[in-house]
This record gives structure tokens, C-alpha cells and sequence, in this order.
């Protein structure tokens, strides 16, 4: 197990059920307080229901941009503080669409260290502004 310093709340949203399955189990197993989500219409309720220490989302949603839900959170004060990492099948996307000013983009096939270690270096840090 790898170690997490203190219970840190995720909220992960995706349209991919196997996706969402995979990082509440490994996640949860690790110590994080997990919300998941198949999907959301309005993001801001959602965040400030579930107050969650970063916020991890597809890229693709039904019928969602992604990128528009992390650059609404962004540009939104109450907001913008808050960690974003955008994820994708398709890494690619990122580098002809931008970054939508999210703190860290990771492919789908992800290595379960490498969202654990960027989840502890985001919450962590005061002006998270890095990609894992």
C-alpha cells in the first residue's frame, strides 16, 4: 500500500462504469474518501455537496465536454482553487484542444502509483499547476 499522509477526498466523475469500479476499489483500498459519478449536468452542486479535495473527470462525457466542466471550474472564484486532472483515452486530445487550465491531464491506462502520486503532490501543494 502506497502511503497517504491523510483521507483525502476524491470526486470522480465518468461515463465508464469498469472505469469508475477500478478507481473507487484501488483508491478506496489506498485511504482516499471516494465519490464517483456516471455523469453530471451541473458540476457546482455536486462540489459543493460533496466537498471533495480534488476532482478527477473524463474527458468525454455524455454529452459533456470536459474540458468546458474544468474551465467552468476554473473561472468560477469559489472554484478555482480546487484541483482538477482531466483524464482520456485518447492522450492525444490534450495537446490540439488544450488544457482548459486543469492541473494535470492522465491517460485512461493509468498505473495506480502515478494517480496516487498525483493526487497527494495536488492536494498538497498551495498553486497546484503541474501535469503528472
Amino acid at each position: 500500500m502506497i502511503a497517504v499522509t491523510e483521507h483525502k477526498r476524491v470526486l470522480v466523475i465518468d461515463n465508464d462504469d469498469d472505469t469508475l469500479d477500478v478507481m473507487n476499489e484501488a483508491l478506496t483500498f489506498e485511504g482516499f474518501k471516494m465519490t464517483i459519478l456516471s455523469n453530471t449536468d451541473n458540476i457546482f452542486p455536486d462540489i459543493s455537496v460533496y466537498k471533495r479535495d480534488i476532482i478527477i473527470h473524463d474527458y468525454i462525457l455524455n454529452g459533456v465536454n470536459g474540458g468546458e466542466i474544468c474551465h467552468q471550474i476554473k473561472n468560477t472564484a469559489t472554484t478555482a482553487q480546487l484541483p482538477v486532472v482531466i483524464m482520456s483515452a485518447y492522450p492525444r486530445v490534450i495537446n490540439y484542444l488544450g488544457n482548459y487550465g486543469c492541473n494535470a491531464f492522465i491517460a485512461t491506462h493509468f498505473d495506480l502509483e502515478q494517480i496516487i502520486n498525483c493526487i497527494n503532490s495536488l492536494t498538497s501543494a498551495k498553486q497546484p499547476s503541474h501535469l503528472c
